[in-house]
């Protein structure tokens, strides 16, 4: 079995940046809120070039794409991810406020990336949404080797099953984030 030394590094950030809210509020024994739902620690963030770095795992950095919904025009979130080496997609939420083609996002350009590349890589996706099998089955219809990035208390069932290897963001908590004040 031929080594694979490059990876295409693809993020769902609502994901990871919710999951890692109830994760680090979780760590914290934070109680329910009043309407017993699960509590999320507001001072947590990511650290994109920590995350970077962490993904990566020493492979070589094809592409690096974080995907998610347009934050308010005071907010430095997607220039940080920029400055560390990602490329940023972001799409205004519907009127509802619910998160609209992220997903759909992360899905062509990782298909894209994975048709461009001339040889077989490591697909590193970010998240734990069923709407990546399909994405999930293309890289491993090219050869590429899939491993799957989430915090283990969302990562669903039926991924899980169709990727390469299962990688916890829980085991690398205290590495890939800070608190703010």
């Amino acid at each position: 079995m031929e080594k694979k030394d490059e990876c295409l590094i693809l993020v769902d950030n609502s994901n990871v940046f919710i999951e890692g809210r109830k994760f680090s509020a979780r760590k914290k024994g934070m109680p329910k809120t009043l309407t017993d739902q699960e509590p999320m620690d507001s001072s947590w963030r990511i650290d994109f070039g920590s995350l970077l770095k962490e993904v990566a795992n020493g492979h070589k950095i094809i592409k690096a794409i974080l995907v998610g919904s347009t934050p308010p025009p005071n907010d430095s979130l997607w220039n940080a991810a920029k400055m560390q080496g990602f490329e940023v997609k972001t799409y205004a939420r519907s009127r509802f406020g619910e998160e609209k083609a992220v997903d759909t996002e992360l899905v062509l350009s990782g298909i894209d990336a994975i048709y461009e590349h001339p040889r077989p890589a490591v697909l590193k996706l970010l998240s734990g949404d069923r709407d990546f099998i399909p994405l999930i089955a293309r890289a491993d219809k090219k050869g590429w080797d899939i491993e799957l990035w989430g915090f283990s208390s969302s990562i669903s069932y039926e991924l899980a099953l169709t990727v390469t290897r299962e990688k916890h963001l829980d085991d690398v908590f205290d590495r890939i984030g800070r608190y703010e004040d």
